[in-house]
């Protein structure tokens, strides 16, 4: 402009690749480069006057901060989007997790219980578990229908754990279509749902125990409170009628703290301890149960 001559217009689509060359470009640390980044967005975004933009991430307990590697994405993410809203510009982050994703958060940056919402989603009851199984087989005109017997039992194996239910009602509907080709009465197969859920859901969560851990673990899966929340003294009591060798509540309160940063177990608002991972004492006795070690008497 001023010295003659045309002028043109550059222009480039915010696709992956102009977001990485952005970042790139952009002086400074990782987070100084992530915010250029979503400051320009927005500022592409504006002109159509959206509302805002959300950013969801599944499965956040295992975002977490690594000092010994000098990896801190969790942090990362928290103070980026923290800078974000100072400067009021409309993207949510959303989160979603087994419970020990709010630990992690505080753990990571103090600020992070004001900077979020936190919604709790506990397990459904019996009604809305039936209507979870029951509501898409009718709408989608589904071949195959379950009887209130098949019904009541998917209900008790799941829990009334959505992620259960539809796990079960997978491989039920599978198993129902194969037996009414066959001309077979289909019946709900729990023994090989429950050792496919196992193999597929909770082994890899028992292979971080050692064999110590999983002691523990036995010994908290036969608590009646097992599927809600213990406390270390009810640790120490049925431990000392459960195991030649009992444990101390120093050594619970280490063994506890470890299993949590495993995943298996977190430390609730009330000051108690509950499993991190839904039916995972079912699961723990199956185990015990396979190996031939039956509960004591009391």
């Amino acid at each position: 402009m001023g010295f003659g001559g045309e002028t043109s217009l550059i222009q480039d689509t915010l696709n992956f690749q102009t977001l990485v060359q952005i970042y790139q470009q952009t002086p400074g640390l990782s987070a100084d480069k992530l915010k250029r980044v979503l400051e320009i967005v927005w500022e592409c975004l504006m002109p159509n006057k959206p509302r805002g933009l959300i950013f969801a991430y599944d499965e956040a307990q295992n975002l977490s901060d690594h000092a010994g590697k000098d990896q801190y994405p969790l942090s990362l993410l928290l103070d980026v989007f923290q800078s974000i809203q100072k400067k009021h510009i409309p993207f949510m982050l959303a989160l979603s997790g087994l419970p020990t994703l709010f630990p992690k958060l505080v753990e990571a940056r103090t600020f992070s219980e004001r900077m979020f919402h936190i919604i709790f989603l506990d397990r459904l009851g019996d009604d809305d578990s039936r209507d979870a199984i029951l509501k898409p087989i009718n709408d989608a005109k589904c071949p195959v229908k379950f009887n209130s017997e098949s019904v009541n039992t998917i209900v008790k194996v799941s829990g009334g754990y959505p992620y259960f239910i539809q796990f079960i009602c997978r491989e039920v509907y599978d198993v129902f279509i194969q037996k009414v080709n066959a001309g077979e009465k289909p019946t709900v197969p729990v023994e090989e749902i429950n050792r496919k859920l196992d193999s597929d859901f909770f082994a890899g969560r028992w292979a971080r125990a050692t064999d110590r851990q999983r002691e523990l673990l036995g010994v908290i899966a036969r608590l009646e409170s097992a599927d809600e929340e213990f406390t270390v003294q009810e640790i120490v009591e049925r431990s000392k009628l459960e195991l030649p060798k009992p444990f101390s509540s120093s050594h619970v309160n280490q063994m506890l703290a470890s299993l949590t940063e495993a995943g298996l177990v977190y430390k609730n608002r009330h000051g108690k301890y509950s499993f991190a991972v839904p039916l995972l004492g079912q699961f723990i006795l199956r185990q015990l149960q396979q190996i031939g070690e039956q509960p004591r008497l009391i």
